[in-house]
């Protein structure tokens, strides 16, 4: 199946929920694999109940058919073809820059996460190389990629709050990926707090409280 791709100098489609007031921050949350912008807009609402933060939930740019997106090729679970991973990354971290900026909110004010797919490229986005660093990251389900011409840059990340989220019994992407992501982000100095459940490859319920209590504790008060 092929795909389409959205020209590099369009917008990507998304969706904003507007704070209630003026914002004390953002969060942006990225989708899986084959869905779209509005499959995690219901989650800003359930993290961050008092509409504190806006939030963005972006659209990935490679399309495979109505509601189905994808943010690069998969070849390998843990390995986003080159191509269209670099692409992506481009692409998205010009759009948030952009999008922060008309809004007056710097990423030291901004909370990144993602599911699966969403969790690699909020992973890319946050510790990419030269990139500004973020409030917090919210990785759910995913891994730090390992693709050519990419390295995340760790030196400079020192005590920055990642909470990891993954299920034990996930079939589709391994706890593994996880558990090598909690120990090489600790080892580096960052603030990881790691939730591992008895979960398939979807947002266990039953960890849901706790990935609110850590956005009410890590995004930055107005």
């Amino acid at each position: 199946m092929s795909a389409a791709r959205e020209s590099d100098a369009e917008q990507l489609v998304h969706v904003v929920r507007e704070a209630d007031g003026e914002p004390a921050g953002a969060l942006v949350l990225l989708h899986g694999r084959g869905t779209d912008e509005r499959d995690l807009l219901p989650v800003l609402d359930v993290l961050d109940p008092e509409r504190r933060l806006v939030g963005l939930t972006p659209g990935a740019p490679l399309v495979f058919g109505p509601g189905q997106r994808h943010w690069y090729v998969v070849p390998r679970v843990g390995y986003p073809d080159p191509d269209t991973f670099h692409a992506a990354y481009a692409q998205l971290t010009a759009f948030l820059d952009g999008w922060l900026a008309a809004r007056e909110i710097g990423w030291e004010r901004t909370l990144v996460g993602g599911f699966s797919m969403g969790c690699v490229m909020s992973y890319a986005t946050a510790l990419g190389p030269g990139r500004p660093s973020p409030a917090g990251i919210l990785a759910m389900s995913g891994f730090i990629p390992t693709v050519a011409g990419w390295e995340p840059e760790l030196d400079a990340r020192a005590g920055l709050p990642v909470l990891i989220a993954h299920g034990a019994r996930d079939p589709i992407i391994s706890v593994q990926f996880a558990r090598a992501a909690r120990e090489r982000l600790s080892a580096a100095g960052l603030a990881v707090e790691y939730h591992e459940s008895q979960a398939a490859h979807h947002i266990d319920p039953r960890t849901v409280p706790a990935l609110v209590d850590w956005v009410a504790r890590t995004a930055p008060r107005s």
